[in-house]
């Protein structure tokens, strides 16, 4: 017996929401307004009190899986490990296909944001790199290769 339904979302929690929210907007995903979560909902889920977080969902054009941006007013964040190598414990990376891997890495290096290694291809079906995006979240950007 499966309890999975569908996937819904990644959430990722953030210090700067708009600096994040705007890199993200810039690869192509689309954003719902931002709106504020706080009371018996949000603090019986989490496991804190008095929590306040702001939230803007964000996703491909197409529609499919959503990115949630979680930004906490209370209590502060915690700090993370921005310059994480790969091969941390934890979430390691968001994916996304992409039609033009090269021009997507150049548009993100324009922005300030580099190469974690180097673009690489795997058995002439796949072109990936990874990008360290805003807050050292890293994004793998792949490409399928047409035969």
């Amino acid at each position: 017996m499966s309890f999975v339904r569908r996937f819904d979302h990644v959430g990722i929690t953030v210090a700067d929401l708009d600096a994040v929210t705007a890199f993200f907007l810039s690869l192509g995903l689309e954003a719902d307004p931002k709106m504020a979560v706080e009371g018996e909902f949000l603090d019986t889920v989490i496991g804190l009190t008095d929590a306040r977080t702001e939230i803007v969902m964000l996703r491909p054009s197409g529609g499919g899986t959503t990115l949630e941006l979680s930004s906490f007013t209370r209590p502060d964040h915690l700090p993370g490990s921005p310059a994480a190598p790969a091969n941390e414990l934890g979430l390691r990376n968001i994916a996304f296909e992409v039609d033009d891997l090269h021009a997507a890495v150049d548009h993100a290096a324009v922005n300030g944001y580099r190469l974690v290694g180097d673009i690489g291809e795997y058995e002439g079906v796949w072109r990936m790199a990874y990008v360290r995006g805003p807050e050292g979240i890293i994004v793998s950007l792949a490409e399928h290769i047409e035969k």
